[in-house]
């Protein structure tokens, strides 16, 4: 089986923390089509909290930041598209890096902001839950 998929099907079963979506797959079971909501050339922005990380998806890479490195480290990407959300997996310093990201309101826990994506980074044995946006489908709410 393709790792991509496995990793990104394994994700989508995790629970999700603070940031919920109500717990299920989203779309209907005898949809076939790949997801769609996110074009391929669009960036994604992601959040995430305890430890705090984040950082842009865009053109096959992810630039993944921190608190100690806002500038961020280049990760090169593949995108995968599955039925319910979207999967990148690159590696990260020698760890295996996915981010899963499923439509659903999501929540940083921190401010009013209501963001449209849940996102589930795995890096190396590490599981970080957060949020993700687009320029099109942005979070609404607080400052």
């Amino acid at each position: 089986m393709n790792r991509r998929f496995f990793l990104f099907a394994l994700m989508l079963t995790m629970p999700l923390g603070a940031c919920g979506s109500g717990g299920t797959v989203p779309g209907d079971s005898e949809d076939r089509v790949p997801f769609h909501a996110i074009a391929e050339d669009e960036a994604v922005k992601v959040t995430g909290t305890e430890p705090f990380w984040g950082g842009e998806i865009s053109g096959g890479h992810f630039t993944y930041t921190t608190p100690d490195n806002q500038s961020g480290v280049d990760v090169p990407v593949s995108r995968f598209a599955g039925r319910g959300g979207l999967s990148f997996s690159g590696d990260l310093e020698g760890k295996a890096l996915t981010l899963a990201i499923t439509p659903g309101e999501c929540s940083d826990g921190m401010s009013d902001r209501k963001y449209p994506f849940v996102v589930t980074l795995r890096l190396g044995d590490e599981l970080r839950h957060g949020c993700g946006w687009t320029r099109r489908q942005s979070w609404s709410g607080g400052e």
